[in-house]
């Protein structure tokens, strides 16, 4: 009999939000990920998805042979740029100034805490080797804590996040706050097979209070 983690019902939270801006607390996690740069609807973030998932399911697979399964979650996201070529517009301003290809990504699946970095070191391997995927190549072990954040749901075409942006913006000027970590997305939906208008994310930002001198 196996035991099945199923990650989005151990951490509701985690992948909740309203429309509305609020905090949430973050936990420490792990991923497994992979690092790109490129424009978003472009071939090298649709090979490093794929990449991404040709990995993690080899490494559900190796787990679940072990009697231990869980559930592949939801993609994410985290999302920054160059600020020293481009400054720091804020992320509402930020689509409108940065080019598409020089956005920086690493893409994230979460893992079970009884995942280890080798086991997914030997995920990429074998799918690399197995699957013919040279890009799982890019695939590791990931793990970060960002506490404190404002987050908020956005609904429809990820051209229009923007709008969610600048009222998470206003939230944190509202509350003294200033960015402290990469913009980060949660996709409930699967872009790769939904219509945009009916596309659900999550827009979270790690915040610290701001130190006024």
């Amino acid at each position: 009999m196996h035991m099945r983690t199923d990650l989005t019902q151990l951490y509701k939270n985690y992948y909740a939000a309203t429309e509305t801006p609020g905090f949430v607390t973050i936990e420490a996690a792990q991923f497994i990920s992979i690092r790109g740069q490129g424009d978003p609807s472009g071939p090298v973030f649709a090979e490093s998805v794929q990449a991404l998932y040709t990995s993690a399911y080899i490494l559900k697979f190796m787990w679940k042979e072990n009697g231990r399964d869980f559930g592949i979650p939801r993609l994410e996201g985290l999302w920054s740029f160059d600020m020293d070529v481009y400054g720091n517009p804020g992320m509402a301003e930020a689509p409108k100034r940065v080019p598409r290809e020089a956005w920086e990504f690493r893409l994230l699946l979460r893992l079970p805490l009884y995942v280890k970095a080798a086991d997914v070191r030997l995920a990429a391997e074998r799918a690399v080797e197995h699957k013919k995927c040279a890009a799982a190549a890019r695939t590791g072990f990931y793990k970060t804590e960002e506490g404190l954040c404002v987050q908020a749901l956005h609904k429809g075409p990820f051209s229009e996040e923007p709008s969610t942006l600048l009222k998470i913006e206003a939230f944190m000027q509202e509350h003294a706050l200033q960015h402290n970590g990469p913009h980060h997305e949660i996709y409930l939906s699967d872009f790769r097979r939904s219509s945009p208008d009916t596309y659900r994310t999550i827009l979270r930002t790690p915040v610290k209070q701001i130190i006024k001198p």
